[in-house]
């Protein structure tokens, strides 16, 4: 592996799954494959367990981790290029991102969108001028459209969940369900597990959102798209909750509408089903309590498989990268 951005830079899904796994048996299978590495950690927008969980996968492999919280203690960075910066950017990214590649062996950036404009959120451009200028291997952390991470962690925590427990069908059902919320949130967690989980190719994938609230093809081609969440849920074995803002009026909330809520009364149409949650979570107004504390939620084991997700990409791009 190169870079990690998406799942275009994974060859086989299912071999990095089993690493991951591996890694989670035995963390520390590799504790000197990153010695004398360094992996620099930045940050536009804030995080816990991205940051936290990339630090621990990091350390495991024998490396270096150094964060640094762009948004909050360095220069405002400017990423147009041919920009007359006599605004407020103090910093291209042009001369920025050189000379972080020439202290770090790999680059961990984590951006976010706007949702004012989808043009400019859609080109990537943040995350694409460190790719460009940067000279050494980039891992996102989110971007503003995708969290490969996330996602990979999803399949990761399926993956575990069904080899635990096998189920009587030839692939499982998953649900990718929108939540209310209290305020517009980015397409990012539900545009990538869409394309992860399409990519992955064994589930029966479907995808259940009120009328208006359609993602990107780009993303969910190959899903099967439903406005009635009740005929969605029947017969799921996974359903992962997550909202996300209008996609074509850009970056807007036309309804919350409490009954999307998931509850235990839903959960009852579905085979049992683990319920996800990327995190951090809105309790009652998302996740019912019922749900988040019970026994089908898979919540906290997601968030645990972050490290193992992590350490996994950075075994891949260290081993490429000598």
């Amino acid at each position: 592996m190169k870079q990690f951005l998406s799942t275009k830079d994974v060859a086989n899904i299912n071999a990095i799954v089993q690493q991951a796994l591996q890694y989670k048996a035995n963390p520390l299978a590799d504790q000197h494959l990153g010695d004398n590495k360094r992996i620099g950690l930045l940050f536009l927008n804030p995080s816990l367990r991205t940051r936290l969980s990339t630090q621990v996968a990091a350390r495991n492999l024998g490396m270096e981790a150094v964060v640094f919280n762009v948004d909050k203690e360095g220069w405002a960075l400017e990423f147009e290029e041919g920009a007359i910066m006599s605004g407020n950017t103090v910093e291209h990214v042009k001369d920025a991102a050189p000379v972080l590649g020439q202290y770090f062996d790999i680059l961990a950036i984590r951006t976010f969108p706007s949702l004012k404009n989808r043009e400019d959120d859609y080109s990537e451009m943040f995350i694409n001028q460190f790719v460009k200028y940067a000279g050494v291997p980039v891992v996102s952390l989110e971007s503003a459209t995708l969290h490969p991470l996330q996602s990979l962690t999803d399949i990761i925590s399926i993956q575990e969940s069904l080899q635990a427990k096998p189920i009587q069908k030839a692939k499982p059902r998953v649900v990718l369900t929108w939540a209310p919320h209290v305020k517009p949130l980015p397409q990012c967690v539900a545009n990538s597990f869409a394309q992860w989980i399409n990519a992955w190719g064994e589930a029966d994938f479907v995808i259940t959102h009120p009328a208006d609230y359609e993602l990107s093809e780009e993303f969910t081609k190959g899903a099967s798209i439903t406005h009635d969440q009740d005929a969605a849920l029947k017969d799921a074995d996974f359903v992962y909750v997550k909202n996300w803002s209008t996609f074509h009026d850009y970056g807007k909330v036309y309804e919350n509408d409490p009954a999307w809520m998931m509850t235990n009364e839903k959960l009852a149409l579905t085979n049992q089903a683990k319920v996800m949650h990327c995190l951090p979570v809105r309790r009652n107004v998302e996740l019912s309590d019922e749900i988040l504390d019970g026994p089908n939620s898979l919540v906290t084991t997601q968030a645990g498989n972050r490290v193992w997700a992590a350490q996994a990409v950075l075994a891949s791009i260290l081993r490429n990268n000598g």
